[in-house]
């Protein structure tokens, strides 16, 4: 019985057999396969130099067509384009027996997954394109968008980045801004702006806007043309009511500082012209309750 047991242990295994000849056919597909593997990984690093050297091509002179945000951003996107097209080269030589078409058809699916699973950062990343491309403002420029003011400092295919005009940095979702009202102070390079003041019932109008006007045409800053105008808007409570309206660079610090002036040149000119800026007059109706608190004999009290 021992004997026919170990007879029995020294026939071949065919389990064995099947598990060597698929390792030995395995080894051969990975030599076989190392040359296209090897040509694949130098496609791949060649395609990553070709986008670097696409991308600092194209910096400069997208730059030079439109802005110096439209140059980094679009020369980027060239270069992704490269490096995906090197991808795929890469994947035609090393794998030549799969169908590109099914490929294509495939990441198109996965495109849409990732769509839907980063949905916030794909709208920021094109609404990001869309404002470099169409441009409603530049870097320097300074807006207002969803009530916040300031100077841009970059627009990225992710976010605009503002300072406020008090040193502050806002970083906006681009999806935000694009979807949002924006005004663009300096798309100009003039901007009108206004002082209501009031001056007294007895004062001669003409006068005043005579004064006004020629004032006004004496401050550094205030444009000739379009040339400033002064009008009288209604009757006040105690004045009347004086819209005085000028045109001045479209800068934020040059807005303020000609405002400076109006304001403190004109308060000397009424003075010295004797005109009266009144204050605004209240008339308190009391009761006869609210006169005896006065004089301190209201009902209940000792």
């Amino acid at each position: 019985m021992p004997i026919a047991l170990f007879a029995q242990s020294d026939t071949p295994d065919p389990g064995l057999d099947t598990v060597v000849e698929s390792l030995r056919s395995m080894g051969e597909s990975t030599l076989a396969l190392l040359p296209r593997l090897g040509v694949g990984l130098v496609v791949i690093v060649v395609g990553w130099l070709v986008s670097g050297l696409v991308r600092r091509l194209l910096t400069p002179r997208l730059a030079a067509l439109r802005t110096p945000s439209f140059g980094q951003v679009f020369a980027t996107l060239g270069a992704v384009a490269v490096r995906v097209l090197a991808v795929f080269v890469a994947l035609a030589v090393v794998f030549p027996s799969v169908d590109v078409a099914t490929l294509l058809a495939g990441m198109g699916v996965l495109g849409i997954a990732a769509g839907f699973a980063f949905q916030d950062i794909l709208s920021n990343l094109l609404a990001g394109i869309l404002l470099i491309f169409r441009q409603p403002f530049v870097s320097g420029d300074q807006i207002e968008v969803n009530e916040i003011t300031g100077t841009v400092e970059g627009i990225t295919i992710r976010e605009t980045r503002l300072t406020t005009y008090d040193g502050r940095l806002v970083v906006v979702p681009n999806q935000d801004v694009y979807t949002s009202a924006i005004t663009v102070q300096t798309a100009h390079d003039v901007v009108r702006s206004s002082f209501v003041t009031g001056v007294g019932y007895d004062s001669d109008l003409d006068q005043v806007r005579d004064l006004t006007l020629a004032r006004l045409a004496e401050i550094d800053g205030v444009l000739d043309e379009p040339a400033p105008q002064a009008y009288f808007t209604e009757h006040g409570t105690s004045a009347i009511v004086l819209d005085v309206r000028y045109w001045t660079g479209s800068r934020q610090a040059e807005i303020r500082r000609v405002q400076d002036r109006v304001v403190q040149v004109l308060f000397d000119a009424y003075n010295d012209a004797g005109i009266d800026m009144p204050f605004d007059v209240l008339t308190l109706d009391a009761d006869e309750r609210f006169g005896q608190a006065v004089r301190g004999n209201a009902p209940g009290t000792d």
